[in-house]
């Protein structure tokens, strides 16, 4: 008995000086990609290219399965052809990595309805990019295939909620989904009995916001000038909060916000709704909060000059987060790599850090691992991560099951902090040494 409390000790002694020493959390969170999209035949993973899987082909919404399914008109006009073979294809023989896939439906109900109880076989049935949900890319010659090679990819890693950017940028910051209400102007959704949906909208029937809706204050995109339809600020905690508590140096950098807090932000395609905390009172215009919201920029300068805080969040603009649509594979994984290479280019960073690569959610592509069900949020499809630091175990596969929120609890470990949200999540740290 006493052998077995002296190994516990140890154990746990190893844990604190860890925790200890990661003095930098930097999460880069990039936009709509499945797992299988970007790392189908990575060695040692469970991806799609495993034929013992039973659903590799897309049923339609009568559960009849084809040999061949079309192609969305979009996707054709990019390029793709009419119909392809109902299996994943590569979709670089069609669409260079410096290009771009058109973008396709990635809503809260419609997501549920493709991963179809576990099957994952409605993507192309709930979409309008149909065939072209079942893409992938080949990337073993990225940065981001490099940095998985040499540090953690885990492969079991899942959007907190299921649909869009929204939701899942709040699930980011909060753990939780903002409520409305039933009486508002907002487009709200009509389900009937059989989950079908009569009407899409931003709101479910009972008010809660699941899909994209702008901020109430500035900045939002310009024509969203009746306040009515604007989400109604925010009051709760989101980990910025729990860690001003506690006075932890944190912020959120995001790619042409300058531009944005200029009026300038459409010019730019300026996601308003990739910035979770601007739907919060305590990060309005004018308030102390929101000295923690600044331009990418800031975040290179700040490394330079030693003054990088202890947590940060890092959204690469529009055209650098690859997004379907209206950001390449190419240009994200070039600003990974910078983002990347400036901080080991600082050993004094560097040597405290840990680099956590992931997506906001699966942006419509199909994937063929099930989420677990824990929720009536979530989780969504499975994303990738990828754990670079000093402390992240070399070369390998993490197969622990985690969503969006175990970075909520990664840093909530590190700086003892009340937890920010109730979903029971494994944490981070499992990916180190």
């Amino acid at each position: 008995m006493k052998f077995i409390l002296v190994i516990f000790v140890w154990v746990n002694l190893l844990g604190e000086d860890l925790r200890s020493k990661i003095n930098h959390i930097i999460v880069i969170y990039l936009e709509n990609r499945s797992f299988d999209n970007l790392f189908r035949g990575f060695e040692g993973a469970d991806t799609s290219d495993n034929p013992s899987y039973p659903y590799l082909s897309q049923s339609d919404l009568n559960g009849t399965y084809s040999k061949r399914i079309l192609m969305g008109e979009s996707a054709v006009r990019a390029g793709l052809p009419y119909e392809v073979e109902n299996t994943p294809f590569l979709l670089d023989t069609y669409i260079a990595q410096t290009g771009m896939i058109p973008d396709m439906i990635h809503r809260f109900y419609q997501n549920q309805q493709q991963i179809h109880g576990g099957r994952n076989d409605r993507f192309a049935a709930v979409s309008d990019g149909k065939a072209l949900t079942l893409g992938y890319h080949d990337i073993r010659n990225s940065a981001l295939w490099k940095y998985a090679r040499e540090y953690t990819l885990c492969d079991r890693f899942f959007a907190a909620a299921f649909g869009g950017s929204f939701l899942n940028h709040q699930w980011l910051i909060a753990a939780r989904t903002p409520y409305i209400g039933q009486n508002s102007n907002i487009p709200q959704y009509e389900i009937d009995t059989n989950g079908t949906i009569l009407r899409d909208g931003i709101v479910t029937p009972d008010g809660y916001a699941v899909n994209t809706i702008q901020p109430f204050y500035p900045p939002y995109k310009a024509k969203y000038t009746d306040p009515s339809l604007r989400l109604n600020p925010l009051t709760y905690d989101t980990i910025g909060d729990r860690l001003s508590e506690k006075k932890v140096a944190w912020g959120w950098y995001s790619g042409g916000f300058a531009q944005a807090v200029t009026e300038k932000g459409d010019a730019v395609n300026y996601q308003y709704h990739h910035n979770p905390f601007l739907y919060f009172t305590r990060y309005a215009p004018g308030s102390e909060g929101r000295k923690h919201l600044k331009d990418e920029k800031e975040f290179f300068n700040e490394l330079r000059n030693g003054t990088l805080p202890n947590v940060i969040f890092f959204k690469p603009s529009a055209i650098d987060n690859q997004h379907p649509g209206y950001g390449s594979v190419k240009a994200a994984d070039d600003k990974v790599k910078e983002i990347v290479e400036a901080v080991r280019s600082q050993p004094e960073v560097w040597s405290q850090s840990m680099i956590i690569v992931t997506y906001d959610e699966n942006g419509g592509l199909w994937d063929h691992v099930a989420p677990p069900v824990v929720d009536r949020w979530g989780p969504g499809s499975r994303i990738p991560a990828i754990i670079i630091s000093p402390f992240a175990k070399k070369g390998f596969i993490d197969h622990t099951e985690y969503d969006t929120t175990s970075i909520l609890k990664l840093i909530e470990w590190r700086y003892d902090l009340k937890p920010i949200g109730e979903r029971k999540v494994n944490n981070l740290c499992k990916a180190l040494e």
